[in-house]
């Protein structure tokens, strides 16, 4: 809506205003506003997971070549004294040559077998070619498609060369043999790793790349043609998974500080804490831990790999802190494939962090295929530098005094702390309680904490996130880690992916062993995450038997409601779509469990249970017994009238699921299946459309199960269509009710609206109209009679029925439409094998009644079912079977008062703009649940004769009673003539529900929601408007109290697109909406400029009759209701977006279409009237029927349905929410008050019969003591005390009143006649204003008066009449 400038402008506002304002409009609730109104239901696009390693591997090989030649040293290199010597940390000068070779060689492949312990090891030590080739060809062969490490020192040879050679020797050691890298490549084969620790060993990198390029070239050449001698060779393996690691550029010369190692690359990779200690130790900085020397470092109590004591924790500090650095500098892809898919990759990757950050110091720069982005800088490596001087700062005193060993507070002596590394039988509190845990993890922790608290929305994701992951193994801070990886996880699908891509699945997933109580409810929120954005992890699940942990969750009856909806929301997601999730969580007991929660008051929990419910049984026979041994689908009903739209769609699917199984029919088993459509054929009429949809659904499982039996059906249905035609309500037009074309240059802008796109303006006024006629040729259920870009000017409408799926329908509306009304009693029980009331041709008739549904969606899904079916009945179709019912000819009745009850049946009581009722009159649908299976006779009718002004016998004098089960039809095989065709339903028809709902856990769940959170948009907006609605109330109270002694001044006038039948101005923006038959139009009457004009979408032959404003003090919704009983809800009208319908349902089912136009009057049938309560979302309808029914919009169902107890239709209501009351005026002349606290017996408390004629207008007025004023078509006014039975007071005015309102603030009432004028009367009965001509245009006569309202605060009065004019007048412009 656009702001007024005048109310941006103004002054500040005094807090009284505010506080008004905040007193009233805040506490108001809101219709239609919950998320399955504003959001299309269905799931989120699902992301690509590339999380899931589709390739790990495992190095199962390492050649260790170590060309060493202690004592020699190559001739190309020359070595400072002293110099680096050790190797592997053992001096080869200390003992013989051939000895500290092989001891050499032994440790290094001890220092990688802490790394992988389970890989085959080969040393080749001073090796030859052909005992390097000879031993990596072994390797290859036996490691077959897995990784082969290829470790190579060069430290006793010349350096490699540049044409891509490195040396090993001959046999005697007179020489240096080179061996190319090319056969090396050729040997090792592919996937490999290569380790080169030598001088310039970045030449070897280069040439590796070269040589493995031109083996590409070959390959390509090789394939392209195949006679070249390439191609006759054997194909060189691919060298695209190799990975190189060199410990230096093309250009330098290894370190020779005699301080480091000789091989101070192998240390970084395989011994990184003892190099790393002793490089701090060097550094400058170490200077201030005093007493801290090389030999000191030896001496750190505990074990690498036992992370509880001091070295343990260094080693795991520091694999933390290489992974850290490592996905914050990597990219993503790579970071998965050098650290997530190998084991020894990844530890080698981490340690060659620290060899760059170790080497650079010494002027060395390492090198990696695939290269990394430089890391030696990062901040991380600060904390690294803190944890050791923290260990290292502890370490003089300990050895000299022997005192604990104190990383954090607690303190144990060194002696404990070595026994508790080697006493593994401790429980691991013994541990912490021993020694005290680096404060590190803690530390990173709160970092995690502090970003997860004080960021922005949209920033980079956080640093510590691997550091959480390595936290989830240590009981210390495990709690703490899974609450703030549960929290960050809240952030939406994008934190779930990091969280997956950083490796967390398998820690989430052992975490599932752990039998900890305090864990369950972080473990369950965690991965309900998880399975709502990436549900592929059902499979991992069963197969760790993660399932079952769950299924404890959910029987666990201490569990918060919360915790189970997650715990049963996962073992939806476990039983989705998979066979193995099913049976296990089947044998778990699943049914059983989810059927004990059905009742429980938390409304998410049920819908979760009945959906799981739903997907267990899908497609599963077993869980289907199961669940039919356990009266399953008995104790769903109950969800089916929950009070929360979103159970009962998901009672809708689970039962629809449960009938639609393809398992071996039995004759119980179809009983059951009756049974339960039967059921679900009773929501035919629920307010929510979602609920329709899902039962359009579940009717189609039932469609496809007994589809012979369904074509039968719809055979049948199509030959009556053809031999029957139903007289056009066209043919009885009232004034005013179809538009008149009219040739005028003001061609009318009808906007286009979503899902009924391409009705933009035709080119004139002439064609617009022939458009929108075309439109719906049908008479019931416009919308889906046209969809996009089908919109056709032929006289059929099958035309313009094509769907996005199907070019043409079958069916067309029309013919459905008239299959609706025809089908009689005497043709459809001589159809063979299936009589009249069999449960398919109720399901048909069901199916009908949705495929005319005002719900675009719920129209078009049930038209897929019906044009399926008849499809293939005219595909399969038996001809003789029909021909020889003999039907045909009693189907033809030649008048519709030919004998029998053509056009109506008992209960399923249908009209020109009706739809049929199932099982019984809408009154009592869900009070009367039926009773199988009941055997009476089939109720008939007597006959009917439509005339225009008599009386129609209401639905309350026919028996209500019907057959519910017959024996069906006997049960033939399926037909198998199409069967790729039976999926023509089941695949294409869903209504995403299950995937919408499960979008819930997707999205954060912790965040304030936007409208409470006070600085946001939303609550902005909301303040301004509740701030303005403060002011027009108290502006417009000024004048009113004035006192309005003229209203005559016409402050708008403008020709509308078509004749106003009703007007209703917006109570708090200068918008007015003005309705013709089928279309609303938007008005500015400030401005006087036209806003919006779009199709209401109703069907022909039905029109507008009432209209209201849902939430006018906040986001504005406007409701019509036409007189086929049918309810829409708009939005976005009046500004420049699309307008969009909310919901549509059918408020009153059995509207009587015989009170249209009252004799002698001229005027329409009530069509329906409705009266809205905003305080309590309840909306009162009624019309042409013998019940005032009550909606709650917040439930989306039928609350009341007071009888009127009269046999005559509801010409106006009105009600009042703080006394409970509802007055409505009848056709009649009677006014009848009803208490809807009482029960239907006793509810109506009054009755006034004074009027003589049908009553125009009846008004509660809304103060405690507010009287009843109505008015009779005669022109008198009577005013009724609501506990006196007479009148207290009556005023005479014009008689032939065609429209009528009362002001509700000043006093006043309008009255509009078919003599072309309106008088406005105060409270008194004197006339202050009597309007006959227009302002301006010549003082032209006014037409005759069509509908009349008063704004509600301020004194505006609209009027519109028949020459298509739309005025309004005011008080005089000194008041305003």
């Amino acid at each position: 809506m656009k702001m007024d400038s005048d109310l941006l402008q103004s002054p500040a506002v005094g807090l009284t205003e505010e506080e008004e304002a905040d007193m009233n409009d805040w506490k108001l609730p809101l219709a239609f506003m919950k998320k399955r109104h504003s959001e299309k239901i269905e799931g989120s696009k699902a992301l690509a997971q590339s999380w899931r390693m589709k390739d790990r591997m495992k190095t199962v090989s390492v050649a260790l070549v170590l060309c060493l030649n202690v004592g020699v040293d190559p001739p190309d290199v020359v070595k400072t004294s002293p110099c680096a010597r050790l190797e592997c940390w053992i001096d080869p000068l200390s003992m013989s040559p051939q000895k500290a070779l092989e001891t050499i060689g032994a440790n290094l492949q001890k220092q990688y077998e802490n790394w992988q312990p389970r890989a085959r090891y080969k040393q080749s030590l001073d090796p030859t070619v052909d005992e390097v080739k000879k031993l990596c060809t072994s390797l290859r062969r036996n490691a077959k498609e897995e990784r082969v490490l290829f470790h190579y020192n060069g430290h006793g040879v010349p350096r490699p060369t540049v044409n891509g050679e490195i040396w090993v020797f001959n046999k005697n050691y007179t020489q240096y043999i080179p061996l190319s890298i090319y056969d090396l490549q050729t040997w090792m084969g592919s996937p490999s790793i290569f380790v080169y620790d030598c001088s310039n060993a970045g030449i070897i990198v280069k040439s590796f790349k070269q040589f493995a390029l031109q083996r590409e070239q070959e390959l390509e050449v090789a394939a392209i043609n195949p006679s070249h001698p390439l191609a006759q060779m054997p194909l060189p393996p691919s060298m695209k998974n190799c990975i190189q690691l060199a410990a230096c550029e093309a250009s330098e010369l290894l370190p020779m500080n005699p301080d480091l190692p000789a091989d101070l690359f192998t240390s970084c990779l395989t011994t990184p804490i003892k190099i790393a200690l002793r490089w701090f130790c060097m550094q400058k900085s170490a200077k201030l831990v005093p007493g801290v020397t090389l030999d000191l470092i030896e001496k750190i109590p505990g074990r690498l790999n036992d992370r509880r004591t001091p070295l343990g924790e260094l080693n795991w500090i520091f694999t933390a802190i290489t992974d850290t650095i490592a996905w914050n500098v990597l990219p993503r892809d790579l970071f998965q494939k050098l650290f997530r898919q190998d084991l020894l990759v990844a530890s080698l990757f981490r340690n060659f962090l620290l060899a760059e950050r170790i080497m650079r110091s010494y002027n060395c720069t390492p090198v990696s295929s695939p290269r990394l982005p430089p890391t030696y800088m990062h901040a991380m490596w600060q904390a690294w530098d803190l944890a050791v001087d923290i260990c290292l700062s502890q370490l003089p005193t300990i050895i000299e005094e022997g005192t604990a060993f104190r990383l954090l507070g607690s303190q144990c002596s060194l002696k404990e702390s070595l026994q508790a590394g080697l006493r593994a039988d401790l429980p691991t509190s013994t541990y912490s309680a021993l020694l005290g845990h680096s404060p590190f993890f803690a530390e990173q922790l709160t970092a995690f904490q502090v970003w997860l608290t004080m960021g922005v929305e949209n920033r980079n994701p956080p640093e510590q996130l691997p550091i959480v992951l390595q936290v989830l193994l240590s009981q210390v801070h495990r709690l703490r880690a899974l609450d703030l990886l549960g929290r960050f996880l809240d952030l939406g699908p994008w934190a779930v992916s990091l969280a997956l891509s950083v490796g967390i699945f398998p820690y989430v997933l052992k975490l599932l062993q752990s039998s900890a109580r305090e864990l369950r409810p972080l473990l369950v929120f965690i991965w309900a995450k998880i399975l709502a954005v990436d549900s592929s992890c059902q499979a991992d699940l069963v197969k760790d038997n993660g399932h079952k942990y769950f299924l404890s969750v959910l029987a666990d009856s201490y569990m918060p409601a919360e915790h189970r909806t997650m715990a049963v929301f996962i073992l939806a997601v476990i039983v989705n779509s998979y066979t193995t999730g099913q049976e296990a969580c089947l044998q778990g007991n699943l049914i059983a469990n989810c059927l004990e929660q059905l009742s429980d008051p938390h409304p998410l929990l049920r819908q979760w249970v009945a959906i799981c419910l739903g997907r267990i049984w899908q497609n599963f026979d077993p869980a289907r017994w199961c669940g039919v041994r356990d009266s399953a689908h008995e104790k769903l009903y109950t969800l089916l009238t929950d009070p929360i739209p979103e159970v009962r769609c998901a009672a809708v699917f689970a039962l629809g699921t449960f009938v639609g199984n393809s398992g071996e029919r039995t004759d119980h088993s179809t009983t059951i299946d009756h049974n339960v459509v039967m059921m679900l054929a009773q929501l035919i009429n629920d307010g929510s459309p979602v609920v329709r949809k899902e039962l359009v659904v579940a009717l189609s499982h039932l469609v496809v199960q007994y589809e012979s039996n369904f074509c039968t059906v719809a055979l049948q249905f199509i030959e009556e269509e053809k031999n029957y035609t139903v007289p056009s309500p066209a043919n009885t037009a009232e004034p005013g009710n179809l538009t008149p074309v009219r040739d005028s240059p003001a061609i009318p802008r009808l906007r286009s609206v979503n899902s009924y796109t391409n009705i933009r303006a035709a080119t004139t006024a002439r064609n617009l109209n022939k458009s929108l006629q075309n439109l719906n040729l049908n008479e019931e259920g416009g919308p889906a009679a046209f969809s996009p870009g089908n919109l056709s000017t032929s006289s059929s409408a099958s035309s313009t029925l094509g769907s996005p799926d199907n070019d043409e329908y079958i069916l067309s509306f029309e013919t459905i439409d008239k299959m609706r009304r025809v089908s009689s009693y005497s043709s459809l029980n001589s159809l063979i094998g299936v009589s009249f009331n069999s449960v398919y041709t109720q399901i048909w008739r069901v199916l009908l009644h949705l495929a005319a549904d005002p719900f675009p969606e719920v129209s078009d899904l049930a038209m897929k079912v019906l044009n399926s079916i008849a499809y293939k009945a005219t595909m399969n179709a038996r001809p003789q079977r029909i021909l020889d019912s003999g039907s045909l000819t009693q189907s033809a009745p030649a008048s519709p008062t030919s004998k029998g009850t053509h056009i109506h049946q008992a209960g399923l009581c249908s009209s020109s703009g009706s739809p049929p009722m199932p099982s019984t009159s809408s009154s009592s649908l869900t009070n009367e649940v039926p009773k199988p299976p009941a055997r009476e006779p089939p109720a008939t009718r007597p006959p009917y004769t439509p005339t225009l002004g008599g009386q129609a016998p209401h639905s309350h004098q026919f028996p209500r009673t019907r057959k519910m089960f017959d024996k069906g039809p006997e049960q033939g095989g399926e037909d198998g003539d199409e069967p790729c065709h039976r999926n023509y339903i089941s695949a294409s028809l869903q209504t995403g529900l299950c995937d919408w709902s499960a979008k819930y856990f997707a999205q954060p769940v912790m965040k304030i929601p936007e409208e409470h959170d006070q600085e946001s948009q939303v609550r902005m907006e909301r303040q301004w408007r509740f701030l303005r609605n403060t002011r027009v109330r108290r502006q417009s109270r000024t004048i009113t109290q004035k006192g309005v002694s003229r209203l005559d001044d016409q402050i708008f006038i403008n020709r509308n697109p078509g004749v106003p039948s009703v007007v209703k101005f917006h109570p708090f923006n200068t918008c007015i909406a003005v309705a013709d038959k089928d279309s609303i139009c938007f008005w500015d009457w400030e401005k006087g400029e036209r806003l919006d004009y779009f199709y209401n979408g109703n069907p022909r032959y039905t029109r507008i009759t009432a209209m209201e404003y849902l939430n006018g003090h906040d986001c504005s919704l406007l409701l019509t209701a036409t007189d086929d009983g049918a309810l829409r809800v708009w939005k976005n009208f009046a500004d420049q977006k699309n307008p969009e319908m909310v919901t549509a349902w059918q408020g009153l089912s059995d509207m009587l279409p015989t009170t249209r136009g009252q004799p002698g009057t001229g005027t329409h049938s009530a069509g329906m009237v409705v009266d809205w309560e905003q305080d309590t979302g309840l909306l009162m309808t009624s019309g042409d029927v013998r019940v005032v029914r009550i909606w709650d919009t917040d439930r989306e169902m039928k609350v009341q349905d007071i009888p009127t107890g009269a046999d005559s239709c509801v010409t106006s209501l009105s009600c009042d929410s703080q006394r409970s009351l509802v007055v409505a005026g009848l056709g009649d002349g009677s006014v009848r008050l009803f208490d809807r606290r009482m029960g239907p017996n006793d509810c109506r408390v009054m009755t006034y019969r004074e009027h003589g004629a049908w009553v125009v207008k009846a008004h509660l007025q809304k103060e405690t003591d507010g009287h009843i004023i109505s008015v009779s078509v005669n022109g008198d006014v009577r005013f009724f005390e609501p506990r006196s039975p007479d009148s207290v007071n009556v005023l005479q005015t014009v008689k032939g009143l065609t429209a009528l309102d009362i002001h509700p603030q000043a006093n006043l009432f309008a009255c509009g006649s078919m003599n072309q004028f309106i008088a406005v009367y105060n409270a008194n009965g004197d006339v202050i204003s009597n309007i006959k001509y227009y302002d301006g245009f010549m003082g032209q006569r006014i037409g005759a008066i069509s509908c009349l309202a008063f704004h509600p605060h301020w004194p505006h009065l609209a009027v519109g009449s028949n020459d298509y004019y739309m005025s309004i007048y005011s008080a005089e412009k000194r008041l305003r």
